[in-house]
């Protein structure tokens, strides 16, 4: 957390931030028009960043395009300031993006693990049920393979979809229809992919959810900060995360408080 707080403290790379928060996506020459430095000051700023991870970068053609990372904030709250404050503190894990039509959600956090252990926390449904709010993901896990998420308190599915690419473990892309509600089911099908890259005795998982409307429901990605922060915690000390609650709704969590209503429940939900 050392590089979070030192990336933070500059003013500068504060207002970098706040332009990614308020448009997603951008390139270099399109943030530096709205600072008066040069492109290498500004280039140097980003790559501070991203050193700290609260900035990721993809490629789109020739462009490099800047996103904001909620995720290195999203561990500061869970550490300190959830029990305290999580009403208003949540909201800074409802991010928007804005690219074209439709949106496009990146995040990346870095997990002392094994690739191999890694790959099986997000595949099996058990492991699954201890960081995503006791919901599991059954599937064959097989190129153009169904998968399906329920939670044993919900009278239905609360999501389905297709494994479109399977390689372990590395990645794994997945088209998924959200049917935890109407309002979500109504926004039809996006993808979201899983990519697993090994980094000294580590980890980095970066997590893209796009094929977003513009505008989209929140309650489709506005929860991966809290699941990948679950995920992290019980990779790395094997205990469940129950701040911010992203574990006090799993029925065989010694922490349980009560199974959630299913109609007010989905994997995407951010304010549980």
């Amino acid at each position: 957390m050392d590089e979070v707080f030192r990336a933070l403290a500059d003013p500068t790379r504060r207002s970098l931030l706040d332009e990614l928060y308020r448009q997603d996506g951008q390139t270099l020459t399109a943030l530096q028009e709205r600072f008066s430095m040069s492109r290498f000051g500004v280039m140097k700023h980003l790559r501070l960043l991203e050193d700290a991870g609260l900035v990721v970068t993809r490629r789109r053609g020739r462009e490099k395009l800047h996103f904001l990372n909620p995720v290195p904030i999203r561990l500061v709250h869970d550490r300190w300031v959830s029990k305290y404050a999580e009403p208003w503190a949540a909201g800074l894990s409802g991010l928007k993006t804005e690219l074209e039509t439709t949106m496009e959600k990146v995040f990346e956090i870095y997990i002392k693990t094994t690739p191999e252990r890694l790959w099986q926390a997000i595949t099996d449904p058990e492991i699954r049920s201890k960081y995503q709010w006791g919901s599991q993901v059954q599937s064959d896990w097989t190129p153009g393979g169904r998968f399906e998420m329920g939670h044993p308190g919900a009278p239905g599915l609360l999501g389905e979809g297709v494994n479109l690419e399977v390689d372990p473990p590395r990645r794994l892309v997945q088209n998924m229809v959200a049917l935890w509600g109407e309002d979500v089911k109504s926004e039809g099908t996006t993808r979201i992919t899983w990519e697993i890259e090994p980094v000294a005795d580590s980890c980095r998982l970066t997590v893209t959810h796009d094929q977003l409307r513009e505008g989209a429901n929140e309650e489709l990605y506005g929860g991966w900060p809290m699941i990948l922060s679950g995920l992290k915690t019980w990779l790395e000390s094997g205990e469940l995360l129950t701040t911010p609650g992203s574990l006090m709704y799993n029925s065989t969590s010694e922490h349980a408080a009560k199974v959630p209503d299913p109609e007010r429940f989905g994997p995407g939900r951010s304010d549980h």
